[in-house]
């Protein structure tokens, strides 16, 4: 949970300095080294994840079986009754072919070499150019950020897949990717602001940083709140209205007990509320009220994170009733929120060390960026 977290927040700042280049942005360049910054954790994250895929792969401990239901699935077992078991052990193995730990360990593999790629060449080029002042890093940026963008998307989409969907290997959705990138893109945002504003209050690139930044990235962060809100009610309306056990069992235990409280709250905290202080003008252009709504958003994208993954932290999928009758999600403890609490200051801790050495290894602003010029002049119509 901890590390997809701050694995979505890297994303999102990779997500933002592609689309930067693919648009030619120039309003965006003050701010575009933050978010390169943050994607910069990426290799860190790289090493992060090294616990997980060694767990999967070697299937120790006997614990990683119950995250991943379908590393403790035995092929060679036969289950010829006619009951929920054996149902379950037939979807399995037609999906042994995907879920299997050489095949996730190659694709996680593949995934971070791809994304350190992509930070080592954007973040690389626009670092070189600040001693340089090379245009054609620009255009060698730009040139290749179409692709890069379809690189991206791939990647984000499986990897959310293999990290989260496939805590159920039974259920799934066809726009999990997309929940999972427009989330990660509401913390980043959310992070980006707040650094922002950090650095300006400590006088820090206050110059070029002003308030109409703040207005755009504060656009932003609204923009992916509304369209976090669309897909995760166009992925709960599409099972709702198909009502299929083998898709409604993944909703069903984040409706009873306290987690129907807990749905609630993410749909309040991570919509209504947000949506209602955002949406005029004045607080997007006002550091104080940005700071407060970005740290706000930033805690609802890491319950968003407890939300997708704890459910399924006691519950047995595969030997669940495909009619839904036996489904119930994990009971929670006092100690299950001291352990979440305590991750998070473990993996958050690294990510913001991470993003400190990078902010301290080169400049918060790329001074030779060809539309320096315009993004200091930048001003909302």
């Amino acid at each position: 949970m901890s590390f997809c977290f701050c694995l979505s927040l890297s994303l999102g700042g990779l997500f933002f300095t592609i689309l930067q280049h693919l648009t030619r942005a120039g309003w965006s360049v003050v701010v575009r080294r933050v978010a390169e910054n943050v994607a910069g954790v990426l290799p860190v994250l790289a090493v992060l994840s090294l616990p997980i895929v060694v767990a999967v792969a070697a299937g120790w401990p006997d614990s990683i079986k119950d995250v991943y239901e379908w590393r403790g699935f035995d092929p060679a077992a036969h289950v010829a009754e006619a009951t929920p078991a054996a149902t379950a052990h037939h979807l399995l193995l037609k999906k042994q072919a995907f879920l299997n730990p050489t095949f996730f360990t190659i694709r996680i593999a593949g995934y971070f070499i791809i994304w350190w790629w992509l930070v080592g060449f954007f973040r690389g080029n626009s670092i070189r150019q600040d001693e340089t002042g090379d245009p054609g890093l620009t255009s060698a940026m730009q040139s290749r950020s179409a692709l890069s963008m379809v690189l991206f998307a791939l990647t984000t989409t499986f990897a959310a897949v293999d990290f989260l969907m496939t805590l159920d290997p039974l259920w799934f959705s066809t726009i999990f990717g997309v929940y999972f990138f427009s989330g990660g893109n509401v913390g980043f945002f959310s992070l980006l602001a707040l650094t922002m504003c950090l650095l300006h209050r400590a006088g820090r690139a206050q110059k070029a940083l002003s308030i109409e930044h703040f207005h755009d990235v504060g656009k932003l962060m609204f923009a992916f709140i509304v369209f976090w809100a669309y897909i995760g009610f166009s992925q709960y309306m599409l099972i709702w209205y198909a009502n299929l056990p083998e898709e409604t069992g993944w909703y069903l235990i984040r409706q009873e007990g306290s987690w129907k409280l807990m749905s609630l709250f993410l749909l309040l905290g991570h919509f209504v509320a947000p949506f209602l202080a955002l949406v005029s003008r004045w607080p997007k252009r006002d550091p104080s009220t940005l700071i407060a709504a970005a740290a706000w958003m930033l805690l609802m994208h890491w319950f968003d994170m407890f939300w997708l993954v704890f459910p399924h932290a006691e519950q047995s999928v595969v030997s669940a009733d495909p009619r839904l009758d036996t489904i119930h999600a994990a009971a929670l403890v006092w100690t299950d929120g001291l352990q979440c609490v305590t991750c998070l200051l473990g993996v958050g801790g690294i990510f913001v060390w991470k993003m400190a050495r990078n902010m301290a290894s080169a400049s918060l602003i790329p001074t030779r960026d060809p539309r320096l010029h315009e993004s200091l002049a930048f001003e909302n119509i």
